[in-house]
Parts: C-alpha cells; sequence; structure tokens
C-alpha cells in the first residue's frame, strides 16, 4: 500500500508538471509568426532555408528586440518589409539561388503540427512568410511576437512540417 501510495504521488507530480510546462510555451492568441517554406526537401533547399531563416531572425532580432506591443510589431514589420526582402534578396543572390522566392506578412495558413507533445491547430495565422521556389519542401517556424523565437536566435530549434 505505501509504494502504492508512492508510485500514485508520483504519478500526479508528473502530471503536474507536465500540464504546467505545455502551458508556459503555449502560444498566445496575439501572437506574429514567422515562417520559412522550402522549395523542395532536397538538401540543398533545406540548406538554403535555414540560411534565410538564420538571416530574417538576426534581422528581425534587431528590430524587435524593444517592442513593447503587437501593434507596435506589426508596425516595425511593415515598415521594414522592403529592408527584409532586400536582406533575403541579397543572401539568395550570394548563394546563387535563382529559383525566386515570395515575402507576404499578413494572414497566412498554417496545417496542424505535433511537436514535442503539444499539438498547434491548423488555421490562418497573422506572420511573415517567406516561400522559396515552388513551397513544396519542409518548413521551419516560429513566434516573432512575443519574441519566443527571437531571444533564443543562436539556439532556436527547428519545427519542420509539410
Amino acid at each position: 500500500m505505501k509504494n502504492f501510495i508512492i508510485i500514485l504521488g508520483i504519478l500526479i507530480t508528473y502530471l503536474v508538471i507536465g500540464n504546467m510546462s505545455v502551458e508556459a510555451i503555449k502560444i498566445p492568441d496575439e501572437a506574429i509568426r514567422l515562417r520559412v517554406v522550402a522549395n523542395s526537401d532536397s538538401d540543398y533547399d533545406q540548406k538554403i532555408k535555414i540560411k534565410v531563416k538564420t538571416e530574417i531572425e538576426k534581422e528581425l532580432y534587431n528590430l524587435l528586440k524593444n517592442t513593447k506591443g503587437i501593434e507596435e510589431a506589426r508596425n516595425t514589420i511593415n515598415n521594414n518589409l522592403d529592408y527584409i526582402d532586400k536582406k533575403v534578396n541579397n543572401l539568395l543572390l550570394k548563394e546563387k539561388y535563382n529559383l525566386g522566392y515570395k515575402l507576404n506578412f499578413g494572414y497566412n495558413y498554417f496545417p496542424e503540427k505535433e511537436f514535442n507533445g503539444i499539438t498547434y491547430e491548423e488555421g490562418m495565422y497573422e506572420s511573415l512568410l517567406v516561400t522559396l521556389g515552388s513551397g513544396e519542401g519542409n518548413n521551419w517556424w516560429c513566434v516573432l511576437f512575443p519574441p519566443l523565437c527571437l531571444l533564443e536566435a543562436e539556439e532556436s530549434e527547428e519545427v519542420e512540417y509539410k
């Protein structure tokens, strides 16, 4: 009986702590995401995707690090779209990537994704979307505001989905 109570106590503690950590990383309703869609799943296209996401993260971290609210974040992104576009274009020229790309800031579709035990629902989310080439490869995404990916840009984890 004593062992049962100890095991039950450990199980309850695990469940409570597990639920706390899920809540801690929940994406807020008022969030702006960043998504980079690769041309394909080839090694080359995936490497280009990572270079683009790294460049954008670096630039957006500098632009958004002192942002106080979502409206300010929106304005900052909108006011710097040409700058971000130029950075992406210059990177792709340097990499001799000639498949083109699209840059869109607005509401973009995200499919459902399960990552680290959390299900992110499909839907239209406010986001900065970069589509490389035909946009048929695995994708990377994170949350720009609040800066859930920007604060750890150097150590970011990739979230891949089709």
